[in-house]
């Protein structure tokens, strides 16, 4: 099912490159670029880009990313294309084989999520049940 969040990230490769876990996400090549492209803005060289999984919106759940200095003690963390990405284990649970993409419209812009976890999602797309 998918789900939309709008938020400032990048990428830019749809295989992930493992570093110390596998890849509970993947992001597609837009996803990589938008947030290496942010990272490179405001000067975040070496920050993380963390996903995390919390309660939110009419669904129950909701998608949080930030750009972090460093992963927190027991997150997974693996390499795609450059980008440090993190997630801590229950997260992992609801993210497991998501697609994270870069979406921009006329009128928008924002990560859109293709969980194949998440069981239903609200009208508007900013959360999701499993």
């Amino acid at each position: 099912m998918d789900t939309t969040l709008a938020a400032p990230v990048v990428s830019q490769s749809s295989t992930p490159s493992t570093s110390t876990e596998p890849a509970v996400l993947v992001l597609t090549d837009a996803a990589v670029k938008q947030v290496k492209e942010v990272i490179a803005t405001q000067s975040l060289d070496g920050h993380f880009l963390a996903v995390r999984v919390v309660p939110a919106g009419c669904s129950g759940l909701g998608y949080d990313l930030n750009l972090v200095k460093e992963s927190k003690d027991g997150d997974l963390v693996w390499t795609q294309d450059g980008v440090q990405i993190c997630t801590d284990k229950m997260s992992a649970k609801y993210l497991a084989g998501t697609h994270m993409d870069w979406v921009k419209t006329d009128t928008a812009a924002g990560f859109k999520f293709e969980n194949p976890n998440a069981k239903s999602s609200c009208g508007c797309g900013s959360s999701f049940s499993a």
